[in-house]
């Protein structure tokens, strides 16, 4: 859940462990605010999983490799087809690996999770067994979702360093200083990585070299992540400016405002689907806009102050969201009215996640919910720790938790 805290820069301020209001970020990006979640614990615990046991894995089918699942980030795996409306009031803990410090949203390729944590550390875990099979130390904490292409994680810290890791040994591929904290999940696509650090720039490197291809100057610094699709790239600034860049050059296409609090941040991400930007705002709104050109297709208002850090996901011609307001939304897709709500009893800021007729999403409370897509009836829920951006596939959902806890749920 990303917590509100007071920033330096004087505003209030958000970050992101993929959770919502009351998140874990590194000591020094923010004072926290005594509520919700307990401060990050930094001490380093070693690695150790909890009920080891493990019944027979689902077979190894498809891939979640990057935050939001796919580069468009639509958060909707159309290849799940092992957990349904049907069976998922069964889910249980399969498998949880304790870490140092609060666990992000993860990456799942090749029957490996990967993930960052609040210790510094990124992790290699075994899909099937919650096994660690390795951890590399980058400093700083791990807030970003890694992103898996070509057999390289790609992951930032709020050290300031992008790096570029073996996924089969977690050695340093290579490594680039971008000189402040990264916080935003990294999009790779056609050999260049995009990620935007705190610097009030945004930048495309070289997959392979880690060189800079070309940067861009933003109005502020960034706390989303990145769409890339139809050779653009799509991203939100710390003031809610949504841009529309050339993802070759960096050009700049199209920009818009999607909120006037220059002192609250904006951390939700885009999702882009059928030629439409779909986007949270603090305003409290959920946009469309036209990948194009940036017109605005429609908004919906939950309420102001009710902020919307929710990254939408979107499937079947919905969009579904949450907000600060404890309700959990999904809105048609085509004009942004209402299909269905549901109260929650604690907001909503992590990205939901949508897979065969069930969309699963953590709340900043601490639970885990999965509801019927269509009709918004709850088929389960789990309490954890504040829970962040939920990962389904292959027949598990994975989840990582401000209590330091990475957890696998699947079936009996």
């Amino acid at each position: 859940m990303v917590v509100t805290g007071i920033s330096e820069r004087g505003g209030r301020r958000r970050g992101r462990f993929g959770y919502g209001r009351g998140s874990a970020r590194a000591p020094g990006a923010w004072r926290w605010r005594a509520a919700g979640v307990l401060p990050l614990l930094l001490s380093l615990v070693p690695g150790s999983a909890l009920s080891p046991a493990a019944p027979a894995s689902a077979a190894v089918t498809a891939n979640w490799p990057k935050f939001h699942y796919n580069d468009a980030g639509s958060g909707y795996n159309p290849r799940e087809h092992t957990l349904s409306a049907t069976n998922v009031a069964r889910l249980t803990v399969k498998w949880a690996l304790t870490t140092g410090g609060a666990t992000g949203p993860v990456a799942v390729v090749s029957g490996v999770v990967y993930l960052g944590s609040g210790d510094g550390d990124v992790y290699a875990v075994k899909a099937a067994t919650g096994r660690k099979l390795w951890a590399h130390h980058v400093g700083g904490s791990v807030a970003a979702t890694p992103a898996v292409a070509g057999g390289v994680v790609y992951v930032g810290s709020t050290s300031g360093t992008m790096y570029a890791l073996s996924a089969a040994t977690g050695a340093v591929r290579w490594s680039h200083a971008l000189g402040a904290a990264i916080v935003s999940s990294p999009a790779v696509a056609g050999g260049t990585v995009y990620v935007g650090p705190e610097n009030n720039n945004f930048y495309a490197l070289n997959a392979a070299t880690g060189a800079v291809r070309w940067s861009h100057a933003l109005d502020s610094f960034v706390t989303s992540s990145p769409a890339v699709t139809g050779g653009e790239v799509y991203i939100c600034s710390a003031s809610g400016l949504v841009y529309a860049l050339n993802a070759a050059t960096g050009a700049k296409l199209w920009a818009y405002r999607t909120n006037s609090e220059s002192q609250v941040i904006s951390s939700s991400s885009p999702a882009v689907v059928s030629g439409v930007v779909y986007i949270g705002s603090v305003s409290g709104k959920v946009f469309a806009l036209k990948a194009a050109t940036g017109a605005k297709l429609w908004a919906y208002n939950a309420g102001f102050a009710d902020y919307i850090e929710s990254a939408p996901a979107v499937a079947g011609g919905v969009v579904y969201v949450g907000s600060a307001n404890n309700r959990f939304y999904a809105l048609s897709a085509a004009t942004g009215t209402v299909r269905w709500s549901y109260a929650t009893g604690q907001s909503v800021s992590s990205a939901p996640a949508v897979a065969n007729g069930v969309v699963y999403v953590g709340g900043d409370g601490g639970t885990v919910f999965a509801f019927r897509a269509a009709t918004g009836a709850k088929l389960w829920s789990h309490q954890i720790g504040a829970a962040a951006s939920p990962a389904v596939v292959n027949g598990r959902v994975y989840a990582g938790s401000a209590d330091h806890n990475i957890y696998a749920f699947g079936l009996p």
